[in-house]
Formats: C-alpha cells, structure tokens, sequence
C-alpha cells in the first residue's frame, strides 16, 4: 500500500483513494489520474470539494507542481469529482 498526502487537508491517505494531478515532464501538460507510467511532478487531492477547494484558494496546486494552474482546472475538478 503507497500513501500520499493530500495538499488540501494534510491528511495521508492510500494512493488510490486521491486524485493525482501530474505536470507532464516532457510536454508540461496538466494530467488528472494519470496511470504512473506518466512522470513529472504530481500533486494529491482527496475526492471532496473542501479540499479541492482549499488548494486551489491558498495556490498549493501551483507552488507544488511550479507551474501557473487555468482556472477551468478548479471548474473540471469540482464538477468530476
């Protein structure tokens, strides 16, 4: 079992229990649940708006994958997830 921790809540969860949020290493592309054969720098979010929400309203989505994130990626989480 691989945990990672959620930038939302702070909360160390299964792997499989959060959404991954990649920046793509070699196009720079934002890649959401990915498979791991993607490498890049990946973030974790739990499947809840509060902590979707509390990434993107303090910019961890943005300081931890060192790229600026489209507001259309806050608007796609909250409605696929």
């Amino acid at each position: 079992m691989v945990e990672r921790k959620c930038v939302g809540c702070g909360i160390i969860k299964n792997r499989d229990d959060l959404i991954k949020i990649t920046k793509q290493k070699t196009h720079q592309d934002l890649v959401i649940n990915g498979d791991s054969k993607i490498f890049g720098r990946s973030v974790y979010l739990c499947y809840n708006n509060s902590c979707i929400e509390a990434a993107f309203k303090k910019n961890k989505l943005q300081k931890t994958l060192k790229t600026p994130i489209p507001q259309e990626l806050k608007g796609k989480l909250l409605n696929e997830f």
